[in-house]
């Protein structure tokens, strides 16, 4: 049985900075939150000539939830104030836990903007429960080559990020369980994916044409299905090659208060944490 589609929701631009334009599906005006999915950002591809200057999104706060990226093209740079610094390169994944507060700064690496090429992410946000939120921070860099693939057939190429899904696991690990798979599908080609039944499912559309379910779905937007409905499966179907990130988790079932770079579960923790930056306990980091 097909899971039922309950929105289709386009990535709208935003401007996170003066010159830095993302693509925000979710939260929106038609949906807010799927927790544990709260934010998802897709930076579209943009070319840097070879020695293009340096841009970087400089040192900024988070608390209680991880900012996961998922590198599309080029290469990004990430710095942080628990001691982390790393490059993220296409086909990888990282994943950090902001949890009692962090400061990071990312961007494109000083090796790629020197040799040029095209730079193209998602960001996704996913929550924390209320018991880890004030836990330390840390970090996962999760390679490509390290996913397993799944869903396996001619002319599908996706692979298995998190979770469990085909007796298989994938190697990022999460405080509730995610499933997230990643990945293209040819013009022409087909695959079902399973859906676990009172889970949130979304599927966002980086860019090509799918049919999914019966409902035609272009690049730059996003799927969410019933989690309500029993049925398990999310059936796909290709009108242009695709790229596709796949996603199926538990429901963290508490309240959600996120403004700024914050996701706690009260407006007063919210303001705590705003408080708590102003007044140094972030720490510092240089850019």
């Amino acid at each position: 049985m097909e899971k039922k589609v309950l929105h289709v929701i386009e990535g709208r631009e935003k401007h996170i900075t003066d010159t830095e334009v993302v693509r925000q599906p979710l939260p929106s005006a038609q949906f807010r939150f799927a927790s544990p999915f709260i934010v998802l950002h897709h930076m579209p591809a943009k070319y840097y000539a070879p020695g293009a200057p340096a841009e970087r999104l400089h040192p900024h706060p988070h608390r209680g939830f991880s900012p996961v990226t998922f590198m599309l093209q080029g290469q990004g740079y990430h710095r942080d104030n628990a001691g982390n610094a790393m490059t993220v390169t296409a086909g990888d994944v990282q994943w950090m836990f902001a949890g009692k507060g962090i400061l990071h700064s990312e961007g494109p690496s000083e090796d790629f903007l020197r040799k040029g090429g095209n730079y193209e992410l998602l960001q996704l946000w996913f929550n924390a429960p209320a018991a880890r939120k004030g836990d330390d921070p840390y970090y996962q860099y999760v390679k490509g080559a390290d996913m397993p693939a799944v869903a396996q057939a001619e002319g599908v190429q996706l692979t298995l990020v998190s979770g469990n899904y085909e007796g298989k696991t994938g190697p990022l690990q999460n405080f509730t369980p995610i499933i997230a798979i990643w990945g293209a599908i040819q013009a022409g080609k087909s695959v079902t994916l399973k859906a676990t039944p009172g889970y949130w499912t979304l599927l966002y559309v980086v860019d090509g044409q799918i049919t999914v379910n019966g409902t035609a779905v272009n690049g730059y937007h996003l799927v969410i299905f019933d989690r309500d409905d029993a049925a398990e499966d999310i059936q796909i179907t290709c009108k242009e090659t695709t790229r596709i990130l796949y996603l199926c988790a538990e429901p963290i079932n508490e309240p959600v208060a996120a403004k700024d770079n914050f996701v706690m579960n009260t407006a007063t923790e919210v303001d705590q944490a705003i408080a708590d930056y102003k007044n140094g306990l972030f720490g510092t980091l240089e850019a």
